[in-house]
């Protein structure tokens, strides 16, 4: 069985991340869609908040799909669960510089672990947590951008 990880923040999941998860099940036979928790990144939602959104956003996938967390390295937790890749999403060129030096820093942390990258659907290139923030919080209908249980988090979180 291959087993690939999707790391993030997913401060929160968007339909995007979804997208990309959907089309990695394509190539793997099983997803770990893992929280990656930095104690250094400031996040609008806690880890419980975010777990809670991205299970909810998942379930659709079934037992494909697993979640879980690290506040440890992302390939280090690959190479723990049997993963032979990590997934990510490219949107512009600002993500693949940054994802160019994530995936340099893994291949010398373990050569054993892929990199495969998705670029965006066109429809989704402009979508980000941070954008999908912004736009909950002046109250813009973001409901065919996020899950269903994503915009009751936003509703809710900003509500006016």
């Amino acid at each position: 069985m291959k087993i690939a990880i999707y790391p993030g923040s997913f401060d929160p999941i968007t339909n995007g991340h979804l997208d990309i998860l959907k089309r990695a099940l394509t190539i793997f036979d099983h997803v770990i869609v893992l929280l990656a928790i930095n104690p250094h990144k400031a996040t609008t939602f806690s880890a419980e908040e975010r777990l809670d959104m991205i299970k909810g956003a998942v379930m659709q996938f079934g037992e494909a799909v697993t979640v879980d967390s690290t506040e440890g390295l992302s390939v280090t937790y690959a190479k723990e669960h049997g993963a032979v890749a990590m997934v990510r999403g490219l949107r512009a060129v600002p993500d693949f510089e940054y994802e160019f030096q994530i995936a340099a820093g893994n291949e010398y942390i373990d050569k054993s672990v892929e990199m495969v990258f998705f670029m965006s659907r066109q429809k989704a290139t402009f979508i980000s947590s941070s954008t999908i923030k912004q736009l909950a919080q002046q109250q813009v209908d973001i409901s065919s951008l996020v899950p269903a249980n994503v915009n009751k988090y936003l509703k809710k979180r900003y509500a006016r």
